[in-house]
């Protein structure tokens, strides 16, 4: 029994406090406190990503296999280029895997990024009337894979943060309506709270599929989630 309680004593240690700090609020200590934490913050440094978002993406194509080799993707709102890396590595844009297609990976931003191997990255205000045509003219053709990991600017306001995510969500959409090869797939984060029945209809309209998942990587106390539409109708 005292061997049990000096281990849970010793699991308890290894968890990091941060300390409030003047000038810092209650909520950012505790922001701190829990990226310290995390253990998908822990294995994407140890892995070599630039955020742990990059695990949403990878748990979602292992549910839906969407990152395969040969494909094209777009990664819209691609910074810091966690979705970039995975995507290059599953499409085998770096030709690594012998004997398997060579796929190409797109990264779309409004700020600069930083390189990714194996990913081409532009400045793109992807809502720009000509950004379907540049798209495919650097893709060299129709996108297989449209995703996107945006998210509004925050304004404290859930429900107005809620509709602005959405309203993203659906011109992303658009995008993907207007560059995807008949069979794509979409992908996109939505958050969750009642006004997201547009961009389902919408998408039910133009995809086989349409499903709605929250991967391990999201954390719980998140509004998060994400649609994966299959099947691209064209």
């Amino acid at each position: 029994m005292a061997g049990k309680n000096t281990s849970g004593r010793g699991q308890r240690d290894l968890r990091v406090k941060v300390k409030t700090a003047r000038g810092r609020k209650l909520s950012s200590t505790r922001w701190l406190e829990r990226q310290l934490n995390d253990p998908y913050v822990k294995r994407a440094q140890a892995e070599g990503y630039r955020g742990r978002a990059a695990f949403k993406i990878l748990e979602l194509d292992e549910k839906y296999r969407f990152l395969v080799p040969g494909a094209r993707v777009v990664d819209l709102g691609c910074a810091p280029g966690g979705w970039c890396q995975v995507a290059v590595k599953r499409v085998n844009a770096l030709g690594e895997k012998s004997g398997k297609a060579v796929g190409s990976v797109l990264g779309i931003d409004l700020q600069e990024v930083e390189p990714v191997p194996g990913a081409e990255i532009h400045v793109l205000d992807f809502m720009e009337d000509d950004a379907d045509q540049k798209v495919k003219d650097w893709l060299g053709g129709p996108a297989d894979v449209v995703m996107s990991d945006m998210a509004a600017s925050a304004s404290g306001h859930k429900q107005t943060d809620h509709l602005r995510i959405v309203a993203l969500c659906e011109a992303a959409a658009e995008l993907a309506f207007d560059v995807l090869e008949p069979g794509g797939t979409f992908v996109a984060k939505v958050l969750a709270g009642g006004a997201e029945g547009s961009l389902q209809t919408l998408l039910k309209q133009r995809f086989d599929k349409v499903a709605n998942v929250k991967p391990p990587a999201s954390r719980s106390d998140s509004s998060e989630k994400f649609v994966v539409a299959t099947g691209f109708r064209g």
